[in-house]
C-alpha cells in the first residue's frame, strides 16, 4: 500500500459537469449568503449569452464563490479551485464541477481542463486569475498567459469584478464586516471577436475590466466600516513604517497601526482612509503605503542588497488527504529566486525556483490558525508550505520580492 506522501493528485481526470441534483444545494448556499449582504449585480454586454464562455473573477474573500455562483445563475461552471480547497471534500467539488489547481505553476493540463470544460460540459469555466485574495484591495498581478489562453479557447470572454467582497473580510482579518456588495458581469469579448483580436488587445481588454481599489468602492457606495477591531491585522501588510523606514516594529490593535520603533500612530478611519495622529501624514490610503513598501524592495533588488533567510517548516500537500509535516529546512530568497534545503530524517530536501519560473507566489497570514504566517511553492506534483521560524511579518515582503524579480527577469530577457 502506497504511503499517503506517494499518491499525488489526479490532475488529468476530466473536469465533470455540475452534477443536477447538486446545483440547487449550490443555489441555496449562495443565495442566502449574498442576499444577506444585499447583493446587486450589474449585466453588461450580457443579454442572450449563454455557456460556454471563459469567467474571468476578481478575488478578495471566500464569499467570491457564492457571488460567481449567483451572478451567472442558473447556468452551471467548472471552478478552478487550489489544491487545498479539495482537503477532506475531493468527491464533493469534482460532483460540483471543481477542477483542481496547484498556484502559480505553468499547467498544461490545465488547459486540456478547461478547453473540456468548455468544449465538451458546454459549461461556463470560472479561473480566479489573481490566484489569491486580494492584499490590500486592488488588483493583483496578472498573467501574461491570460489572453493567449482566452484566445486559444474561441469562446467569448466574461469578466466577473467584485465589489465590497474583499472589504467585507480582508485576509489579514477575516471576522466578517457589515458591507454591502456589489458585481459587475461583463462580456469583454464576443465570439466574434476572440477570432479576430491578437492575444494583446485581449489582455488590454482583462487589464481594463480587473481594476478595482475596494477603498475607493467603499466612498462611492456611501458606507463606512464601523467595526471597532478594523486596523487589527493591518499590520501584516503595512509592515514597514514611513517613518522610520522599519520593517520589523509594526503592530496593529483596535483600529491604529503603530510603529514600536518610532511611535508613529495610524488611525484606520471609518471611511477607509488612514491619518496620522503624530506627526503629518506620510499616507492616507492602504493601497498607496502598500505600494510604497514595493518600490523599496524592488530599490533592494536593484541595488544588489535583498536577501532574506530562516530556516522554516515544511509541510507538502501532495493530494486532498491533507498537509504532512516533512520537517525542517533553510529558506534562502535572493536575486536568483528561492532555494529551500533540508534534511528529513536522513533524506536531502531541495526545491529551486528561479525568478522566471513564478511571476507571483501564494501568501497566508495566521494559516490555519496555526499563529504562523506561510508561503507555499508549488511543483507540479506537489505544494510545499513554509513557515519561517524566526522572522515575524516578512510573507508579504517575499510576495513583493518575487513579483518584482520576475518582472526585471522578464525585461532583461526581452530586452527592454
Amino acid at each position: 500500500m502506497k504511503d499517503q506522501h506517494e499518491i499525488r493528485f489526479d490532475m488529468v481526470a476530466k473536469a465533470k459537469k455540475q452534477a443536477w441534483y447538486l446545483r440547487p444545494v449550490t443555489w441555496l448556499i449562495a443565495f442566502p449568503t449574498v442576499w444577506a449582504r444585499k447583493l446587486k449585480v450589474h449585466k453588461h454586454a450580457m443579454k442572450g449569452l449563454k455557456p460556454p464562455y471563459i469567467l474571468l473573477c476578481t478575488h478578495h474573500a471566500f464569499v467570491d464563490f457564492s457571488v460567481t455562483t449567483a451572478a451567472i445563475f442558473p447556468h452551471p461552471a467548472n471552478y478552478i479551485v487550489a489544491i487545498d480547497g479539495f482537503i477532506g471534500r475531493e468527491k464533493l467539488l469534482r460532483e460540483v464541477g471543481g477542477i483542481c489547481k496547484r498556484k502559480f505553476t505553468n499547467d498544461t493540463v490545465l488547459v486540456k481542463q478547461i478547453k473540456h470544460s468548455l468544449h465538451h460540459n458546454q459549461h461556463v469555466c470560472a479561473i480566479y486569475p489573481e490566484a489569491r485574495y486580494s492584499i490590500a484591495g486592488t488588483t493583483a498581478i496578472l498573467p501574461e498567459s491570460l489572453g493567449k489562453l482566452c484566445k486559444m479557447m474561441k469562446v467569448p470572454v466574461v469578466v466577473l469584478n467584485m465589489h465590497g467582497d474583499y472589504l467585507s473580510q480582508p485576509v489579514w482579518n477575516l471576522k466578517k464586516r457589515k458591507i454591502r456588495l456589489e458585481a459587475d458581469i461583463t462580456q469583454i469579448v464576443t465570439a466574434e471577436e476572440i477570432l479576430t483580436l491578437s492575444f494583446h488587445e485581449i489582455n488590454q481588454r482583462i487589464h481594463q475590466a480587473f481594476s478595482y481599489d475596494e477603498y475607493q468602492y467603499l466612498k462611492e457606495s456611501g458606507q463606512k466600516i464601523l467595526e471597532p477591531w478594523r486596523a487589527e491585522g493591518l499590520h501584516r501588510v503595512l509592515y514597514q513604517c514611513p517613518h522610520c523606514g522599519s520593517e520589523k516594529h509594526m503592530t496593529s490593535s483596535g483600529s491604529e497601526l503603530t510603529c514600536t520603533h518610532c511611535g508613529a500612530v495610524y488611525e484606520h478611519t471609518e471611511n477607509g482612509d488612514l491619518t496620522c495622529k503624530t506627526s503629518e501624514s506620510k499616507f492616507t490610503s492602504i493601497p498607496d503605503w502598500y505600494e510604497y513598501e514595493r518600490e523599496q524592495v524592488k530599490k533592494q533588488i536593484l541595488d544588489g542588497t535583498y536577501h532574506f533567510e530562516d530556516e522554516v517548516w515544511v509541510d507538502s500537500l501532495p493530494n486532498s488527504k491533507g498537509y504532512i509535516r516533512l520537517g525542517k529546512s533553510k529558506l534562502i530568497h535572493d536575486l536568483d529566486g528561492f532555494h529551500v534545503r533540508g534534511d528529513f530524517d536522513g533524506e536531502i530536501f531541495e526545491l529551486e525556483k528561479d525568478p522566471l519560473s513564478t511571476y507571483s507566489i501564494h501568501i497566508e497570514y495566521d494559516y490555519l490558525g496555526k499563529g504562523h504566517d506561510c508561503i507555499d511553492l508549488s511543483t507540479l506534483d506537489d505544494t510545499y508550505y513554509l513557515y519561517p521560524i524566526h522572522a515575524e511579518n516578512v510573507v508579504t515582503k517575499l510576495h513583493f520580492a518575487a513579483e518584482e524579480l520576475y518582472k526585471i527577469k522578464w525585461n532583461e530577457k526581452r530586452g527592454t
